[in-house]
């Protein structure tokens, strides 16, 4: 083998080995990215679960933070219901105890009143019906007080029962008058008694009744639920305030209604001036669609013409469903819409500009015919000549897109 030989193989190996090399490196380079692109990703991964589970545990400690907070609160709305509800009864209690003594204290002091007047009356009346000869008599003085005693005792039955007490009372009076006349008139004709004695005698024959039939009262109207002066006056003052809040709230809602009522007048008002201005005008701008507008007004029994009414009669007269769209409109801005459209595709040239100008020509624009050229009509009868290709002149784009956007719409 040669020297040149030996440097080629040499060469090729140093090559071989370099590209090796070079490959190696490419793929260890390849590898390490790849594995520091993982790592990367799965740092943010991890970041993005550390930041989930942080977002997670602070709703977590949220919602328990109001879950306690509520707690609390109902805990709190809980212990002052109670707090009230004790309070509350706790004063229908004393109320209710308070109630009970002053009625004890009331029923005794009655009835110890009419004991005390039964202890000055009775004496009194014993020593004006004595007499030696009648000793009988001394049952009188009983038969009076022990009258008004025992009616008192019905007086109290009839309440308990619920039954009518005025009889009692009656019979009360009657025998407490009669006891006392006959204190006074013994006092004031008896020297034994004299007058004092006698007037007394008459004021407790009066007084312990009426002390006994008031307490009397004061329980029938209690269990019958007659309400006292002071409930009434009472009851009055809340009837008066909810007739004044009644009276007040009509007031408001007489006022609303006037308003409500002003205030669709005033809209009344501006519908029909604004009806007979719009009447007006097109009355005057389109009487041909006025005409047959106020035909199907009368015909529909309509008050007056409205957008509908105008509607269909615009439709009928221009056929056109758009109002204030009539034929030359629509013509202008359809060749107005197929000249932009052709604008913008760059199709239109100064030729076109031209050819618009002449709304009845769809043809490109034609030089003028030369009027000394020879006809070829005037040699074969009139006949036309023969028509070839490319002796009509061609539409212009413009006409075409225009065309083209009919065809479609047409289709549609």
């Amino acid at each position: 083998m040669s020297v040149p030989e030996l440097d080629t193989q040499e060469t090729a190996a140093g090559i071989e080995t370099e590209t090796a090399l070079l490959k190696a490196q490419a793929e260890a380079d390849s590898i390490r990215i790849k594995a520091e692109a993982e790592a990367e990703k799965q740092r943010i991964a991890n970041a993005r679960a550390a930041m989930k589970l942080e977002a997670e545990q602070a709703a977590h400690a949220r919602k328990m933070a109001e879950q306690e907070a509520a707690r609390v609160k109902a805990e709190t709305e809980a212990t002052k219901s109670q707090e009230q509800a004790e309070a509350q009864a706790q004063a229908e209690s004393e109320r209710a105890e308070e109630q009970r003594r002053t009625e004890r204290t009331w029923k005794w002091g009655a009835r110890g009143i009419y004991g005390v007047g039964l202890v000055i009356a009775a004496p009194v009346q014993f020593l004006a019906f004595w007499d030696e000869h009648r000793p009988f008599l001394l049952a009188a003085p009983a038969l009076l007080e022990g009258l008004a005693l025992v009616l008192a005792c019905g007086a109290a039955w009839a309440v308990a029962h619920r039954r009518d007490v005025l009889p009692y009372r009656v019979g009360i009076m009657a025998g407490a008058l009669i006891a006392a006349t006959i204190n006074l008139w013994h006092g004031l004709s008896d020297p034994k008694i004299g007058l004092n004695a006698g007037l007394i005698g008459a004021i407790a024959s009066i007084g312990g009744p009426c002390v006994l039939m008031a307490y009397e009262h004061g329980i029938a109207q209690r269990r019958d639920g007659i309400p006292s002066w002071r409930e009434r006056r009472d009851i009055t003052k809340a009837e008066a305030a909810a007739l004044e809040a009644a009276e007040a709230k009509q007031k408001e809602k007489e006022a609303a209604e006037a308003s409500r009522a002003k205030e669709k007048a005033e809209a009344q008002k501006r519908a029909e001036e604004d009806q007979r201005r719009k009447d007006a005008d097109r009355q005057e701008h389109h009487p041909e669609v006025w005409e047959v507008a106020q035909a199907l007004r009368s015909a529909r029994g309509a008050e007056h013409v409205t957008e509908q009414i105008w509607a269909d009669a615009w439709y009928r007269v221009t056929g056109s469903k758009s109002v204030g769209v009539t034929p030359d409109i629509e013509a202008r801005s359809r060749a107005a819409q197929a000249r932009m459209k052709a604008a913008i595709e760059g199709l239109l040239t100064e030729t076109d500009e031209d050819a618009l100008s002449q709304v009845e020509s769809q043809k490109l624009h034609q030089p003028e015919r030369d009027l000394s050229a020879v006809d070829g009509r005037r040699f074969n009868g009139g006949t036309p000549p023969r028509r070839t290709a490319g002796d009509t002149a061609p539409y212009a784009p413009i006409a075409r897109a225009a065309m083209s956007d009919t065809a479609k719409q047409s289709a549609r």
